[in-house]
């Protein structure tokens, strides 16, 4: 459908549903130039499937690697970098797309199972996560090549840059550690052990602490990161769900959120105190979350069902749930905030649910095609001149 038809459309539809109406933000009208894309990594198809965010639909499929996992958009070059893991004992690579016209326009070698992707875009490298060789990867992204690997712990399966650039955390699931990489030497300056099944981490907007999940047990680690003359150090460890999996920042990085998928919970963590608030009950194996520009809602996909829960960050509960495809495993926001996508691992879709809530509106608003095991999700959005 062309964007004419979808205005239409959605122009028909508030005509009909005018007690509730439809307010701009819900579906913003765009110049002729803009473009955005939400592109979603299929691992069992070795495609990428790019979704036209201003007209909602499939724009293509675009063959990349062997088993995509992970994605990432530059937020000033308009490029899409995508992790392929490769098949056993095989390296893995990471495929170069060009988001002005969706195609691939180089593949970088990377080493065995790489499976995260962070970007410290101020300095265009890309770090990597390479979980079958023990190590984190640099990618030099104007370059195009590899300019260094350094040794991690054991099966590293998340790599995160500090907003400050000086950071590299790394999450060592099978060596249940945690790895810190100094940027500007490009070595590890600190291990932290005791976190079994070390998983995800976030850190705090102004880079002076990391969060990891203790996946293989039923901890989040708080480590405080160098500054000046003050060391890292392990400020806390704190008791939450089963299976700690995913965490989620609220923006203000004043909370955050972990997924307890054996328990499924929510646990409720103030990043300044470390304090556990509560947990909260969500779906069947709760896997990812993510919160609202705007701090109030979060979102939590559970793995093992059709749904989608929202949670009521100020009230502190539940407040219903979203019908989806089957197997929910990754989330992302358009850049308005007006859509969210959700990657259907089993039924291979995407689901698009309106944010914005009307008296009379479903929040699924559609459901379009995906690959075979749609795993991760990035959106990038830009004008052409």
């Amino acid at each position: 459908m062309g964007k004419g038809g979808l205005r239409g459309r959605l122009f028909a539809v508030c005509l009909g549903l005018a007690v509730s109406g439809c307010r701009p933000h819900d579906f913003p009208q765009f110049p002729p130039n803009y473009r955005e894309y939400a592109y979603v990594t299929n691992g069992a198809s070795g495609t990428v499937s790019v979704l036209d965010v201003v007209n909602v639909r499939l724009d293509r499929e675009v063959l990349v690697g062997t088993n995509p996992v992970a994605v990432a958009a530059h937020p000033t070059r308009n490029e899409v970098y995508v992790v392929n893991s490769g098949s056993e004992g095989r390296r893995g690579s990471l495929s170069v797309l060009n988001a002005e016209n969706n195609t691939v326009v180089a593949t970088v070698p990377l080493h065995l199972q790489p499976v995260s992707i962070d970007l410290d875009a101020p300095h265009d490298l890309a770090y990597v996560a390479n979980s079958g060789s023990n190590s984190v990867s640099v990618i030099d992204l104007k370059a195009r090549r590899e300019r260094a690997q350094i040794g991690t712990g054991e099966q590293p399966v998340a790599a995160r840059v500090a907003p400050d650039g000086n950071t590299v955390v790394v999450a060592n699931h099978a060596g249940n550690s945690v790895s810190l990489i100094d940027t500007a030497s490009q070595r590890v300056r600190a291990i932290f052990e005791g976190c079994p099944g070390a998983s995800d981490t976030v850190i705090l907007p102004d880079s002076s602490k990391t969060f990891v999940a203790c996946s293989g047990g039923h901890q989040l680690m708080a480590i405080g990161l160098a500054r000046a003359h003050q060391p890292d150090r392990l400020e806390a460890m704190m008791d939450v769900g089963r299976a700690p999996v995913h965490l989620a920042l609220k923006p203000d990085g004043g909370e955050l959120f972990v997924s307890n998928s054996l328990s499924n919970t929510i646990s409720e963590v103030v990043t300044t105190t470390d304090d556990v608030g509560g947990a909260y009950l969500m779906g069947d194996e709760p896997v990812r979350g993510l919160v609202s520009a705007d701090n109030s809602l979060l979102y939590v996909a559970n793995a093992r069902a059709q749904d989608v829960t929202m949670y009521a960050i100020d009230d502190g509960k539940r407040t219903g749930s979203i019908h989806v495809g089957d197997g929910p495993s990754a989330m992302a926001f358009s850049a308005k905030g007006h859509l969210l996508f959700v990657a259907d691992t089993r039924s291979g879709d995407v689901a698009v649910v309106r944010t914005a809530s009307h008296a009379l509106f479903t929040p699924l608003f559609t459901m379009l095609p995906a690959g075979r095991g749609p795993n991760a999700i990035a959106v990038k959005a830009f004008r052409v001149p």
